[in-house]
């Protein structure tokens, strides 16, 4: 669902939380990665840092305050199941959240989002895709991989922790403020 007009709050769902399942080896500088994060049952606090029970393996480019939680909608995971022919389950993308009803192409830098009753979030940059991210998806689709997801703008996004909570799969998720003035999340990565 689009925010062009931002006239009305838009509502949108929590499909899944996500942690990683487990951390493995990756040729890449860190050595492993916490790419392989599965969907939780039930709820999972969300601290300063992120989802309860989380890892980010390379916290330079990937956690911190500003990169805490990131997000990735179900709409997109769609498309990238068709193009790649396989099921891409939540937290296939290495995202926490699994999302719907939401256009995070159309996210907005200091868009600020109500997951649940309490959790507060607000959207801080785009997700860089890296090799770790090729590696993952692997076999004849690795080749290509970060250009072709580049390309096509799917990337997800990050967000900061604003109020900490509790997530559950089905939660609703309300924008509750979007900055017209700010850049378009995947306006700030075309230009980088």
């Amino acid at each position: 669902m689009a925010r062009a007009a931002y006239e009305s709050p838009v509502t949108a769902a929590l499909i899944s939380p996500c942690v990683v399942h487990s951390l493995r080896a990756d040729a890449g500088n860190i050595g492993i990665t916490a790419i392989d994060k599965r969907a939780v049952a039930g709820s999972v606090k969300v601290g300063q840092f992120g989802l309860y029970a989380d890892v980010q393996a390379d916290r330079k480019h990937h956690g911190g305050l500003e990169q805490a939680v990131y997000a990735y909608g179900q709409e997109d995971a769609d498309f990238w199941q068709a193009e790649l022919r396989r099921e891409l389950p939540a937290g296939w993308f290495g995202e926490n959240l699994r999302v719907s009803g939401i256009d995070l192409r159309e996210a907005r830098v200091g868009e600020r989002w109500r997951v649940g009753s309490s959790v507060e979030l607000e959207v801080t940059t785009y997700r860089v895709p890296c090799q770790t991210f090729a590696r993952w998806v692997g076999g004849p689709d690795e080749l290509g991989w970060v250009k072709r997801f580049s390309v096509e703008g799917r990337l997800g996004v990050y967000l900061r922790v604003l109020q900490t909570g509790k997530v559950t799969a089905g939660d609703t998720i309300e924008v509750l403020e979007v900055p017209t003035d700010a850049p378009l999340v995947l306006e700030l990565f075309r230009q980088r």
